[in-house]
């Protein structure tokens, strides 16, 4: 009886964490389709707006929604001392890094599909670090299924640009490097925190250098607003750099920061969807092909878990 009682005890686990794993996947996807809008938006928001401008400045407007709902949660401004390193590298990554390096790339000459090579190679760098400082142990499967989805993007994002890599690409490095740091230390943090109040605390924590930035930049550079560069603007402002956080962070939490960070791989093609339905570009048999690729590698990704116990 014993015997039968720890098996149905095991198998009530092994359920309980597929659907947790499944939720964060859900959640995850949520948060990569609000991002799958943010590079069209930011090359919008700088046809009116200094790159710089529209990097920091995001974050400021993201920073006055998160003080409205710490306040109307009656939660502290600031985070837990012991967790300030971490949200400092969230400050530093996501904040701070992605925005400024990938805005600058743009500004240097990268276009849109292009600069999906960043967003490509993106969860095979956030798997590396949730190894590093998550103590997170995919299955040797799961590293297979990344690295085929990496290079599957990388391919497809190369055959439809220049087909070489140039010098913006180094701003297109830091970005990926900036985000995977700023999406483990996030994904951290979200065992323990709502993935709003992680975002929020790190958009609070930034404000005394985004502020006085944002305000002298918008002193000495340029302003030619639009309706669309202000609408680009909003967009990485409000959805980008807050909304699209909410569910990302949640989701990783749920799902383990490798495995629901894979979900990531169909953003740069999502960025060609959009591409199609708001611009009219055309979709050929390559993007296709290439989505069909990537949604095959996600799936093995989301398969390869391992039991309950047994690493993540």
């Amino acid at each position: 009886m014993k015997a039968d009682n720890s098996a149905i005890a095991v198998l009530s686990i092994a359920d309980d964490s597929h659907r947790r794993a499944s939720r964060g996947s859900l959640l995850a996807g949520a948060g990569v389709l609000s991002f799958s809008g943010s590079l069209p938006a930011t090359a919008l928001a700088m046809r009116g707006f200094d790159p710089y401008l529209v990097a920091i400045g995001r974050a400021v407007l993201a920073a006055l929604v998160a003080v409205i709902c710490l306040r109307a949660a009656g939660a502290p401004l600031l985070p837990p001392r012991a967790h300030l390193r971490a949200y400092a590298l969230i400050v530093l990554g996501v904040v701070i890094g992605f925005p400024l390096f990938s805005g600058l790339a743009l500004a240097a000459g990268a276009t849109t599909a292009h600069s999906a090579v960043v967003v490509g190679l993106l969860p095979a760098a956030t798997a590396v670090f949730a190894v590093l400082r998550a103590g997170e142990r995919p299955r040797p499967l799961f590293w297979t299924a990344c690295a085929a989805g990496a290079l599957s993007i990388t391919v497809f994002t190369l055959t439809r640009g220049t087909g070489r890599f140039a010098g913006a690409d180094v701003l297109l490095v830091l970005a990926l490097l900036s985000a995977a740091v700023g999406y483990t230390e996030g994904g951290r943090l979200a065992r323990e925190t709502p993935g709003w109040r992680v975002i929020s605390y790190a958009l609070v924590l930034a404000a005394p250098i985004t502020v006085p930035v944002t305000a002298v930049l918008a002193v000495v550079t340029p302003l030619e607003p639009s309706a669309e560069s202000l609408a680009g603007f909003a967009y990485v402002g409000l959805v980008s750099m807050f909304l699209g956080f909410i569910p990302w962070y949640a989701g990783l939490a749920m799902g383990g920061i490798a495995r629901a960070g894979q979900i990531q791989l169909a953003q740069p093609l999502l960025n060609l969807v959009w591409a199609w339905l708001l611009l009219h570009e055309e979709i050929g048999a390559a993007t296709i092909a290439a989505a069909l690729a990537v949604l095959v590698c996600v799936a093995v990704t989301q398969a390869s878990r391992r039991r309950p116990g047994v690493g993540t």
